[in-house]
């Protein structure tokens, strides 16, 4: 997820079972519990940072008194390592505090997009475009749009939990098939294809914005920088597979499960949810609930596709025409130019002036004050991430100026060649790691912190550019997401279940998901692999190796 998540709701304790009888757990109830567990053990995020940013300080004032020195391949520099708790150490904290935090480079990427998605989001266009998906798909092609509408609504971020889910079952029981697939599948997508979208997303800046922050370590390396379409073109190709998986299982698996199971396709209860909490929709009424368009919502959708044709006629014009400002030296885009280094403004411009047209056309914008109020709304979303962001800064600043990222990633990276695994099975590895720490650690931005300081570099002296590494990481951040009772949304998706079967619980939807969950990993790291074997660009600008 991009942004941390609310404090987690467990599981119902074990206890009697509806019919009165003392319940039995499942062996995927007890692996569910000891995660769980685990889980809860770990610290809030902030906290689990200010740990580490002291467990840095003490490491790196340990080796910094025993001289420990390092020096990275392909620079004539001799990096030693600086402890935290030295009195260079204090000055630096005490005079960089402040710009380690307003300097952390996803605070510079994320929050103009947060405001230009705030108004595309609170205006009803991000609502009003999925039911327009669903509104007008046959009955036979629904789990496939199912699946595209769940992965490409992370553009929506956490909101996308609660908003796809009960409009595919909406949508799939008025066209006569179970809803309960449409409910499970629905959230499947959105959650194992988070990481992933057919356009650029706030999420793709922050993690931009965190890769940014480490690839100094790897200075002298030629390391390209991130942008927030650094990894495009991967996750188009990412988006449409996982989508065409998504919509194949639920209709040749999920469904017809269902139905064997003799699941009810009616509501049983009246709950809201599982515990009486759920999160908030962010913003998102019961009216967008419905599943067909009234006039206005059409005209307005209407009227935004002709405004985005119209604004990328101007874009294009602006950018290709002869002597344009936004080329590079030699006259093109690639690797570097204005133009790409301009992508935070476009994404901006886009959702900005979309979602205005939708909002001015439907009445839910009427002036520049219900502007600024959307964007008020998307930015108090964000406010965990925000303050997060000050621990997050400057552990990455400390890690980046005691110098034992470098001395992490040259130590990592000849252990690596020691046992010869350098190509694509060192990928493999970190997928996999990343896959279990997502188990416990629900914060993409706060797990990919952690993992980036150390990867990043490493991976870089290995070879590989860091738009690579963040694409690797992209799916074990996501492929596990809903098999884990750290994501609250689970608890909610639980109480959306228990409407149509009043009996399940945290094991039904472990069982339910684990299809999407396989097939995802496998296939995003085949695609990866593809990329890799050919060499691919994985993004306008940014390739897989370094120097090409």
């Amino acid at each position: 997820m991009s942004s941390p998540s609310p404090r987690p709701v467990g599981p119902a304790p074990d206890g009697p079972a509806p019919d009165g009888s003392a319940a039995r757990l499942t062996r995927t109830d007890r692996l569910l519990n000891v995660v769980e567990r685990l889980g809860n053990r770990l610290p809030e995020p902030f906290m689990l940072f200010l740990i580490l940013f002291a467990i840095t300080g003490i490491v790196s004032t340990a080796m910094a008194l025993a001289g420990v020195k390092v020096s990275v391949p392909g620079s004539d520099e001799v990096t030693v390592i600086k402890g935290l708790f030295t009195g260079e150490g204090m000055a630096w904290l005490t005079t960089s505090l402040g710009e380690n935090y307003l300097g952390f480079p996803p605070l510079v990427t994320v929050m103009p997009i947060l405001l230009g998605i705030g108004i595309a989001q609170h205006s009803g266009l991000l609502a009003a475009g999925i039911r327009a998906m669903f509104g007008s798909s046959p009955a036979w092609l629904l789990p496939y749009v199912v699946g595209i509408v769940g992965v490409v609504a992370s553009i929506m971020s956490d909101s996308a939990f609660v908003v796809v889910p009960p409009l595919a079952a909406l949508v799939f029981k008025a066209a006569g098939r179970h809803p309960v697939a449409g409910l499970l599948g629905g959230f499947a997508a959105a959650g194992a294809g988070y990481s992933t979208n057919l356009v650029p997303t706030s999420l793709d800046a922050l993690f931009a914005g965190i890769t940014n922050s480490v690839i100094e370590t790897v200075s002298g390396l030629g390391a390209t920088t991130v942008n927030p379409v650094s990894n495009w073109w991967f996750n188009i190709a990412a988006s449409i597979v996982l989508a065409l998986i998504a919509g194949f299982i639920i209709d040749r698996v999920i469904e017809p499960r269902l139905v064997r199971q003799a699941i009810p396709r009616d509501e049983t209860v009246e709950d809201d949810d599982a515990d009486g909490s759920a999160p908030e929709t962010s913003g998102e009424s019961s009216e967008q609930m419905r599943a067909s368009l009234t006039r206005p919502e059409r005209r307005g959708l209407l009227l935004t596709v002709l405004a985005g044709l119209v604004l990328t006629a101007v874009v294009l014009l602006a950018a290709l025409v002869p002597g344009s400002p936004w080329r590079n030296e030699d006259g093109g885009f690639l690797p570097t130019s204005p133009l790409l280094d301009s992508i935070v403004f476009l994404v901006f411009l886009y959702f900005v002036v979309l979602g205005s047209v939708y909002g001015i056309a439907t009445g839910t914008l009427r002036s520049t004050r219900d502007a600024v109020r959307m964007m008020t709304e998307a930015l108090k979303e964000m406010l965990p991430f925000i303050v997060l962001a000050f621990i997050l800064g400057n552990f990455i600043a400390l890690f980046n100026w005691s110098g034992i990222g470098s001395w992490i990633a040259v130590t990592g990276a000849e252990g690596l060649e020691h046992i010869g695994l350098t190509g694509f099975g060192a990928v493999v590895g970190f997928i996999l790691l990343a896959s279990v720490l997502n188990l416990f650690i629900i914060s993409g931005s706060g797990m990919w912190t952690i993992m980036a300081a150390v990867f990043v570099p490493m991976f870089a002296l290995l070879g590989y550019e860091p738009a690579f590494t963040q694409a690797a990481f992209r799916v074990g951040d996501s492929a596990t997401q809903v098999i884990t009772p750290m994501n609250p949304y689970m608890v909610v998706l639980l109480g959306m279940l228990r409407k149509y079967e009043p009996a399940a619980g945290l094991g039904s939807l472990f069982a339910r998901m684990l299809p999407f969950v396989v097939p995802f990993w496998i296939a995003w790291t085949l695609i990866l692999a593809v990329f890799f074997a050919f060499d691919l660009p994985l993004g306008p600008g940014n390739g897989i190796h370094l120097g090409q």
